[in-house]
């Protein structure tokens, strides 16, 4: 049993995403709603910092614009440098233990499910230091030839053990001790997750709480999950056996 959480920090990286941050943040609020009320009795601090990345179009007004949302700016068009400079902030702003804080990470073209936070509590309650979360496409964006291909090639999630940006939840005190986020373009979790089983703790992979996210087939990284979707998924499909393809998600 680890020491019960505190404050929870959501951070939401974001590059000219105005078409989709509005759903993002309205999940996210009802997320934080839900934990609240179960968590009644001792309820944590739940803060939402959006990163507006590099943005030339209406992202961050569209952010700053609803209650409760806090929005700072970075220029680099670099989500690794939006995702450290968004915990930098929100840790800054809370004078909890770094072991009492949940750091929750998504995506502005992400919508998490109701339970998202409040799963993520539990399991850090639980002595969970890393919570690796599912993601899937939003199936309205893909082909039918796509949806067939991910339910096709879809890993239970226990061998699969994906990394994922979009649903990603790790205590404070452990990813200080990891170094945080590096100021990579791309597989800036990956990198992270990398480093913290080198340090060990407790991992924890899991469905339970899977993020929806956007089925587009050209993203803000050359070679993230828009990639994927593109490139690597009819072909697993076909191909099972394809090992230079990255793990269905």
């Amino acid at each position: 049993m680890r020491a019960p959480i505190r404050s929870v920090v959501v951070i939401v990286p974001a590059r000219n995403e105005a078409a989709l941050i509005g759903r993002c943040l309205d999940a996210i609020l009802a997320a934080r709603s839900f934990a609240l009320e179960r968590l009644s009795d001792e309820p944590p601090t739940i803060t939402i910092t959006v990163v507006a990345d590099a943005c030339t179009d209406d992202t961050a007004m569209i952010a700053a614009s609803v209650d409760g949302v806090r929005v700072i700016h970075t220029p680099d068009g670099n989500v690794g440098v939006a995702r450290q400079a968004g915990v930098r902030f929100a840790l800054a702003t809370t004078d909890e233990p770094r072991d009492n804080v949940w750091v929750a990470n998504t995506d502005a073209d992400s919508v998490v499910p109701q339970h998202w936070l409040l799963e993520q509590i539990n399991l850090a309650g639980l002595g969970v230091d890393v919570m690796l979360g599912t993601v899937r496409p939003d199936f309205a964006d893909l082909s039918a030839a796509h949806v067939r291909a991910w339910h096709a090639t879809r890993k239970p999630v226990e061998t699969s053990r994906s990394v994922h940006g979009a649903n990603l939840g790790i205590r404070a005190s452990h990813y200080l001790r990891a170094g945080g986020f590096r100021a990579l373009a791309e597989h800036e979790d990956v990198d992270l997750i990398a480093r913290c089983d080198k340090l060990g703790g407790t991992s924890f992979a899991t469905d339970a709480c899977e993020v929806m996210t956007s089925g587009r087939h050209h993203g803000r990284t050359p070679g993230g999950y828009a990639r994927f979707l593109r490139v690597d998924l009819l072909a697993r499909a076909s191909n099972p056996d394809l090992s230079s393809t990255p793990a269905t998600p």
